[in-house]
């Protein structure tokens, strides 16, 4: 995994934990009839909107264990502060296709980030190297 995901994810971690107890009073319970709390979408603008409202439990009990799980920990406690899932074929795209592998990244439990793969996710892809990096302008 590369070090722009890590921070990436870590950075999402802070934000997440450092919400008021008043940011979490006005958030909305689901009701127990809520078709989000029924069954995860398969279709990719669905799914990505609903995903974040299943517990890893719910999600495991709809989807399967996932093909391939990975946990990111701190180097000094071993403390897992992230986890990755992949799953293979279980989100179509618009045209009804299905995407070889979803992406499901994890902090404190609850999906942060959906990563739809048109690869197995099993190896890192080849990027080419003889590109230019993008020219900045600066702030104005």
């Amino acid at each position: 995994m590369n070090k722009l995901v890590i921070t990436a994810l870590l950075t999402l971690q802070m934000l997440a934990s450092n919400l008021s107890s008043a940011d979490e009073a006005q958030t909305m319970p689901l009701l127990p009839d809520s078709p989000m709390t029924k069954e995860i979408p398969t279709t990719e603008k669905e799914f990505a909107n609903a995903i974040n409202n299943f517990t890893k439990e719910e999600i495991i009990a709809q989807l399967g264990e996932p093909a391939k799980a990975e946990d990111v920990k701190l180097k000094d406690s071993g403390k897992i502060v992230a986890s990755i899932w992949y799953y293979h074929n279980i989100n179509t795209a618009p045209d009804g296709s299905y995407y070889p592998t979803t992406e499901l990244d994890f902090i404190e439990g609850k999906v942060v980030q959906v990563v739809y793969m048109n690869n197995d996710g099993s190896e890192p892809q080849e990027t080419d190297k003889n590109l230019e990096p993008p020219v900045l302008e600066p702030a104005l």
